[in-house]
C-alpha cells in the first residue's frame, strides 16, 4: 500500500481491518443506498444501523445519519421550527459552519464571549438575551464540554432552545452523560478531523419524537422515518436529500466501536505533556469542567502575553489560535462581510428583523480575543493546521517520543519566558 500518510484525526490512525470488512460487506451486497430490499438478506443496512449504535452509545432515544456535520445542524435548526426574526446566540471561537448554518437558516447569529474552557460564557449569555432570542447554540470547542448546568438555567429561565454543537465532541460527557442528550438536539461530525471519522457525515440526537420526525424528514425529500406512514401527495413538509449513504455508514460503525480506545488514549497522551509542563508557573491550561468526561484531541495552554504566546508559536512552527482561520470570528469574512444566501439580504434585510444595530467586526469580543491571542493548541491526536496544532504528538505515538516531545515544548516555552 506504499508509505502511510499521516493522518489529521484520532480515528483515522486507527483505520485498519475493521473498517475494510465493514466497506466489503457493502459492497458485495450490491446496496449502496441507504434503502435496499430488507427481505434480501445481502442487505446490511449500515446507515440503519449505525444509527442504533449511536443512539445507544449516547443513550438517546433517536439518532439520525447525515451527509455532514454542517446538514446535522442545520437540519436541527429547521427541525426546531427557528427562522427569520430569530436570534441564535453563538460563541465567537467555533468552526465557520456552525454561523453559516444559522444564517441559512434565515436566523441572527449573535456573537457571544467564551471563558477560559473556550465554550460559551454564561455571564456574557445573559448580556446578549433580547426579546428576539430563541435559541442557545452551545459549542463543545475541542472536544471540552461546555458549562452546561449554567446554560440549562439560562435556557430555562429564558424559555429559550438549546442546540448543542458536538461536532468536536463526539465521545466526550458531562456529570457522566454523553454531550448532545441535555439539549433540544445535538449535532455531531465524522469528518476527517474529528474523534472518529467516516471522511464525512453527520448525526444528530434527540430524546423528543416530534423533532426527529421532522429532522428526518428534512433530511430526506419530506418522508416520514423509513418512508412510510404518508402517501405521495400529502406531505405535510418540505425536505432536501442529507442522507447518508451505506458506504459512510460502514466505516462509522467500526470506528465506533474505536472511540473508547481512542478517548483513552488522548487522556493518556494529555497527561504526560501537562505532567512535563506542571513546574511552568507562567502558563495557564485551559479549564476542563469534566475531566473524564473531555475529549479534546489538543492541550490548550495560555501564555502570560500576547507576544510571548506569538514567539512561541513561531519557534514550534505553528500558530496562535486567534490565527486558526475560521474557527475564530475575526477570521470570517462571510460574517464580517454579512454575506447571505440570496441577494435580498435576508436574513439581515427581512421584514420579519429590523435591527440596523447587528453588526460584525473585529474587537467585538474582547475576552474572547485576548484568550485566543494568548492561547496555544497542542496536538495529541489531530494534526489540523486550522486549529493551529502543527506541533505535537498523535495517538500513536510511543511513550519515548510524547516524552522527547514533551521536553522540547518544556524548554522552548522557558526559552521564550
Amino acid at each position: 500500500m506504499g508509505k502511510k500518510k499521516i493522518m489529521p484525526g484520532p480515528g483515522m490512525d486507527l483505520i485498519g481491518k475493521e473498517e475494510k470488512e465493514e466497506l466489503l460487506e457493502v459492497i458485495e451486497s450490491g446496496y449502496l443506498y441507504r434503502y435496499g430490499d430488507t427481505s434480501d438478506p445481502q442487505f446490511k443496512a449500515k446507515v440503519w444501523n449505525l444509527e442504533q449504535d449511536f443512539a445507544k452509545y449516547t443513550q438517546s432515544n433517536y439518532a439520525l445519519a447525515v451527509n455532514s456535520g454542517t446538514s446535522a445542524l442545520l437540519t436541527s435548526l429547521w427541525a426546531l421550527g427557528i427562522g427569520p426574526g430569530d436570534e441564535v446566540i453563538v460563541p465567537g471561537y467555533t468552526f465557520i459552519a456552525s454561523i453559516t448554518s444559522i444564517i441559512f437558516a434565515r436566523a441572527i447569529p449573535i456573537l457571544a464571549e467564551i471563558d477560559e474552557s473556550l465554550t460559551l460564557d454564561p455571564k456574557d449569555i445573559e448580556k446578549k438575551i433580547s426579546s428576539k432570542t430563541r435559541a442557545i447554540m452551545l459549542v463543545h470547542m475541542l472536544g471540552n464540554p461546555g458549562n452546561i448546568d449554567e446554560l440549562l438555567k439560562i435556557a430555562d429561565a429564558h424559555n429559550l432552545i438549546l442546540i448543542e454543537d458536538c461536532a468536536q465532541a463526539f465521545g466526550a460527557s458531562y456529570k457522566g452523560k454523553s454531550v448532545g442528550t441535555y439539549g433540544n438536539m445535538g449535532a455531531f461530525s465524522l469528518n476527517v478531523y474529528k474523534t472518529i471519522t467516516a471522511g464525512d457525515g453527520g448525526m444528530i440526537i434527540t430524546d423528543e419524537k416530534e423533532l426527529y420526525d421532522r429532522a428526518f424528514a428534512i433530511h430526506d425529500q419530506g418522508h416520514l422515518p423509513l418512508r412510510k406512514g404518508v402517501e405521495q401527495g400529502k406531505r405535510t413538509i418540505l425536505g432536501l436529500n442529507f442522507r447518508m449513504n451505506e458506504l459512510t455508514a460502514a466505516v462509522a460503525k467500526a470506528q465506533l466501536k474505536k472511540i473508547d480506545t481512542i478517548k483513552e488514549k488522548l487522556h493518556q497522551n494529555k497527561k504526560l505533556l501537562k505532567e512535563e509542563l506542571s513546574d511552568i508557573e507562567q502558563i495557564e491550561f485551559r479549564k476542563i469542567l469534566d475531566k473524564e468526561g473531555d475529549v479534546g484531541t489538543l492541550l490548550t495552554f495560555f501564555m502570560p502575553t500576547k507576544n510571548s504566546a506569538k514567539k512561541l508559536a513561531d519557534k514550534l512552527g505553528c500558530v496562535t489560535i486567534s490565527e486558526s482561520g475560521w474557527h475564530v470570528y475575526s477570521n470570517m469574512e462571510h460574517l464580517l462581510g454579512k454575506m447571505t444566501v440570496t441577494k435580498e439580504q435576508c436574513p439581515f434585510v427581512c421584514p420579519f428583523y429590523n435591527n440596523p444595530e447587528v453588526a460584525y467586526k473585529k474587537g467585538m469580543l474582547p475576552k474572547t480575543d485576548d484568550l485566543l491571542k494568548r492561547g496555544l493548541n497542542i496536538s495529541v491526536g489531530v494534526s489540523d493546521p486550522g486549529l493551529g496544532s502543527a506541533f505535537g504528538i498523535t495517538i500513536n505515538d510511543s511513550p519515548e517520543k510524547i516524552q522527547a516531545t514533551a521536553k522540547k515544548l518544556k524548554k522552548t516555552i522557558k526559552d521564550v519566558l
